[in-house]
């Protein structure tokens, strides 16, 4: 990967990031992404975030020797507060767990108000992400899943708007798979989604045979809904392929 061709998983990010925008990524690593954004997609402005003093210095050396340091700021610092107020319009993190990209999403609450989109790629937990645009008022307005070296990834994007209107009645499968996601099933969602429902089914079968506390009939009543909702969603799939 270099800043001329980037992973799927980025190109997936990139895609989403509007043209000419002010962006900040955070988590850069080597600002791949932020070089590649400010060489093809004429993005006016980018931050390159990175809190592991390494990352940090690739970032430099890597913006130094693409010639980019006009357009692109590498900055030390935990989460958005690499990001003054007002200096972005569009936000990436990618390559975190989903409840990584939450907990810096809401500790740099302050810094949101001028952002107009987020380009998240979460590597588990998608759906706590989902939660998390529910709860503080983006709209989820396209995401993809796709594998890559036998991985799966999914990337969220969301604009502020009225969260709700993305789902239709399915909330709750919704927020567990994607709204979008949902619509179309590709081969990288039915493997995701059957690999998750066997692990629930392993789990399920080894709580039957643990006592059973108040907290462990819980736990089983939960994993049985999603296994069903799952089920429901592989079952329709299975039916239109038959």
């Amino acid at each position: 990967m270099n800043t001329d061709k980037l992973s799927a998983r980025l190109a997936a990010v990139a895609k989403y990031v509007p043209n000419g925008a002010s962006m900040a990524d955070i988590g850069s690593d080597h600002a791949y992404l932020p070089c590649f954004l400010a060489k093809n997609q004429g993005v006016r402005f980018a931050i390159a975030g990175e809190v592991v003093e390494g990352p940090y210095n690739s970032a430099k050396n890597k913006v130094r020797s693409e010639g980019l340091t006009d357009v692109i700021s590498v900055r030390m610092g935990n989460g958005l507060e690499v990001i003054r107020p007002g200096e972005v319009e569009c936000i990436t993190i990618a390559g975190m767990g989903g409840a990584l990209i939450t907990s810096i999403l809401e500790s740099g609450k302050d810094k949101l108000s001028s952002v107009k989109r987020l380009v998240l790629q979460p590597n588990i937990s998608a759906n706590t992400i989902r939660k998390w645009f529910l709860e503080n008022n983006w709209q989820l307005i396209a995401e993809e899943i796709m594998e890559e070296d036998g991985k799966i990834y999914e990337v969220l994007v969301a604009e502020k708007g009225d969260p709700l209107r993305t789902y239709s009645s399915e909330l709750e499968i919704g927020l567990l798979v994607g709204p979008f996601l949902l619509q179309n099933k590709n081969e990288a969602f039915r493997k995701k989604w059957t690999a998750e429902r066997n692990n629930w089914l392993r789990i399920y079968n080894q709580l039957e045979n643990a006592a059973q506390s108040q907290e462990t009939v819980e736990k089983k009543e939960e994993l049985l809904n999603k296994i069903k909702l799952v089920e429901e969603v592989l079952k329709d799939e299975n039916a239109k392929r038959s």
